[in-house]
């Protein structure tokens, strides 16, 4: 299913580079992970700006591939942080309606935190309001070379041939399969990269970046942002 609305301004899919945390914290002479537990709320409001505007697809970045190489108690503090979000927002994913996904190379998740992921997908499936979907452990030049590898062992088998191979396909094979491309990416903090996220799938995303702290981000800028996208032009290469 990865792919664009048809629409030019159709917003399905909104995907947001969560960023600023340990910033916001340095600022207020707080610990990193404070931030982090600040940002808690930002995704509380984000997501109910989604439901608020019917756009069914959310990703957050939550915690990507390199991050995994900060220090050992900053790791071990944030997968707490997940857990207790995961176990503490339960109640608002079912009154809000919101269903749960991962991706990312959940394997390496520690075998609590992971439970509670897989307990909370478990719990939410039924749900139909919003697609919250976390990027947890996440880089897409991984994810791009898992793809790889699975269509070369298919091709290899017999199941497909090399001529079979297509964007399409290719797309099939992402961790992103089952839902459609974000339309509209938006980075917080102020910084203007990628950071190895999404970069299949944001081909044509419309992107928004602002200097606003992702705990400091709120419904107002969430609208800023969505009114912004809602203003472009969104050609697809055509004239």
């Amino acid at each position: 299913m990865s792919q664009s609305s048809t629409q030019p301004n159709a917003l399905q899919h909104v995907a947001v580079i969560m960023d600023g945390n340990g910033r916001w914290a340095k600022e207020r002479g707080l610990p990193r992970l404070e931030g982090h537990k600040a940002g808690a709320e930002s995704v509380r409001a984000v997501c109910q700006s989604c439901i608020e505007k019917n756009i069914p697809y959310l990703t957050l970045y939550a915690f990507s591939s390199e991050n995994w190489k900060r220090p050992r108690h900053e790791i071990d503090g944030l997968m707490s942080l997940l857990e207790r979000f995961l176990k503490t927002k339960m109640p608002d994913f079912k009154r809000q309606g919101i269903r749960l996904h991962a991706i990312g190379r959940l394997d390496r998740l520690p075998p609590k935190t992971r439970k509670a992921l897989e307990d909370a997908i478990e719990k939410t499936k039924d749900n139909n309001n919003l697609n919250l979907i976390l990027s947890l452990s996440y880089g897409s030049r991984e994810e791009i070379v898992d793809a790889t590898r699975d269509i070369a062992m298919e091709v290899a088998a017999g199941k497909i041939s090399i001529q079979d191979v297509d964007n399409e396909l290719f797309s099939q094979h992402l961790y992103t399969a089952d839902f459609p491309d974000p339309d509209l990416l938006i980075r917080t903090s102020g910084e203007l990269r990628l950071s190895n996220f999404l970069l299949w799938q944001l081909s044509y995303a419309e992107i928004y970046v602002t200097k606003v702290f992702w705990p400091d981000f709120r419904q107002e800028e969430f609208n800023r942002a969505v009114d912004e996208f809602a203003s472009r032009n969104r050609r697809f290469g055509k004239v």
